[in-house]
């Protein structure tokens, strides 16, 4: 994270907090399974499969629906000569979708939409045809900023670690508040972070045309 610049971080900090915003209301739609946690779901695939549950489906299917948009999100960002707006732009619209399906009351469409959406949104910072910054999952950057804690307390810069804090804390921030606009306002909710991505693919625009 310390190697972007700030509007880049920012941008970072964005996609982090949308991921929370989303991951909480799909949380709460699909009884207690991720859409974009899926160490959080091969737990419970783990559980459900071992106690013989038919519930054990629902984790297998969300995984793959996570993968295949892991999977789109790579293919676009390869093919694209703005790889960070294309990559929003195609979770927006697998978001739209889902929003699309909520107010139709297919709340299985909406679930495995978001889950598309997540996986597809981990392509927005790449390296090197990897993925550079986790913005759906954040026990790296836990790790990566208890690391830096231990090189403070052995008089080491720690370079980052602050950064790796603060995208936890969008993470986090977004889900508190996806989680609460979910149960005060069910409605609206999924339409949120319809307009959030939208925001994103503007900020991404502007960032990648700024280098050229």
């Amino acid at each position: 994270m310390h190697r972007y610049d700030l509007p880049r971080r920012s941008l970072a900090y964005g996609v982090a907090g949308l991921a929370g915003f989303v991951d909480a209301a799909g949380f709460l739609a699909a009884g207690g399974y991720f859409v974009s946690f899926m160490s959080g779901n091969t737990t419970r695939l783990g559980v459900e499969a071992a106690a013989r549950s038919p519930a054990a489906l629902v984790p297998i299917l969300l995984i793959v629906c996570f993968v295949s948009g892991v999977a789109a999100g790579a293919v676009v960002a390869e093919r694209s000569g703005s790889p960070k707006r294309s990559v929003l732009m195609l979770s927006t619209l697998l978001i739209a979708a889902g929003a699309v399906s909520h107010a139709l009351g297919l709340i299985a469409l909406f679930v495995g939409a978001s889950a598309l959406a997540m996986g597809s949104i981990n392509n927005a910072f790449r390296r090197e045809g990897e993925v550079a910054v986790g913005v759906t999952y954040m026990t790296g950057a836990l790790v990566r900023f208890g690391q830096g804690l231990a090189a403070r307390f052995m008089g080491r810069p720690a370079p980052g670690a602050l950064a790796h804090l603060l995208l936890w804390a969008s993470l986090a921030a977004g889900a508190v508040l996806g989680a609460w606009i979910t149960i005060a306002l069910p409605a609206l909710a999924p339409w949120i972070p319809l307009a959030w991505a939208a925001g994103l693919c503007l900020a991404a625009s502007r960032i990648e045309r700024a280098r050229t």
